[in-house]
């Protein structure tokens, strides 16, 4: 065992955490969605320039299951639901994995708000499950869950709680630093909070807003000050989503870091694509928030050092 855990307090998180995923598969079901399985070890990963890949026999293990899962949308499955384990090299911390438990659901006809309000929804459910009071107790806050929740522009949270504005940021290539250090640790202590239209450049594989292209529509969860989902109104154009990663291949190569291509069966299903909106949500991290844990060591079975 980790210092400082004991295998009873380890036990019961992880009978919360079989309850959690129980919780989590009635809701989808109860909402039309079919649960998919799609493979772990893939040939070639989408480009993104912050995720170091984990390399099995030449292929590389997923960052997440989205190269798969869109496919799936394109072939005409409107609503599905995915909890699988994803790595990423070099991610270890008091809230990091490199194995990691992933939940990644994709829905034909929405957009991200939407995809916003199901999350709430989702979230509620389980802790309604659970049986848990509102507020909920975490980390020495009380979070009042009640809906509906917080929701904040990027650009207001930095004008709010950042040192810099969010375009002098990313002039200066501190968006991710100041993310991270200045804005982070004050979202979610008294409610939850959605993030979201983050500038365009932090797009990744979003949609950008219609009626002002400099913004992309893309959310990300706080309670309590973790991190929980990285939401989008999905992109469905080929040509836009490709050269989006020719650059962050560029951005792999000035970096020494390694290069896989683009995937091209990826950018074909792109075409048949409905328009739709995904989130990828963390269970671990979901896991430490209900069970009220400081470390993601607490909730998991086995960390790398158990092993």
């Amino acid at each position: 065992m980790m210092p400082g855990i004991g295998q009873e307090h380890l036990s019961r998180n992880l009978v919360l955490r079989a309850e959690i995923l129980h919780r989590i598969r009635k809701f989808f079901r109860g909402h039309g969605f079919l649960e998919v399985e799609t493979p772990i070890r893939i040939p070639v990963p989408l480009p993104e320039a912050h995720i170091d890949l984990i390399g099995s026999e030449g292929w590389v293990l997923q960052p997440s299951p989205e190269i798969c899962m869109k496919p799936l949308l394109a072939a005409g499955r409107e609503r599905i639901f995915q909890i699988c384990k994803c790595f990423r090299k070099g991610e270890r911390g008091r809230r990091h994995l490199p194995e990691m438990t992933l939940l990644e659901w994709y829905a034909a006809a929405e957009t991200y708000r939407d995809m916003m309000t199901r999350t709430e929804e989702l979230i509620l459910s389980i802790a309604h499950g659970l049986g848990l009071a509102n507020p909920l107790a975490y980390q020495g806050s009380r979070i009042d869950l009640t809906p509906p929740w917080q929701r904040l522009t990027v650009d207001e949270a930095f004008r709010r709680f950042a040192s810099l504005p969010a375009d002098a940021a990313l002039a200066q290539g501190r968006f991710d630093e100041l993310m991270g250090m200045e804005i982070e640790p004050r979202l979610g202590a008294e409610r939850p909070v959605f993030i979201h239209d983050y500038p365009a450049a932090c797009g990744s594989l979003a949609r950008l807003t219609p009626e002002d292209p400099s913004v992309a529509e893309r959310f990300e969860l706080y309670i309590g000050g973790l991190e929980l989902c990285n939401g989008f109104s999905e992109l469905t154009d080929p040509v836009e989503q490709r050269r989006r990663f020719e650059a962050e291949l560029e951005v792999k190569r000035r970096h020494d870091q390694p290069v896989h291509g683009v995937p091209q069966k990826f950018l074909e299903a792109l075409s048949a694509m409905p328009p739709c909106a995904g989130n990828a949500l963390g269970i671990d991290r979901l896991v430490m928030l209900f069970a009220d844990a400081a470390s993601i060591d607490e909730v998991v079975a086995f960390t790398p050092e158990r092993l």
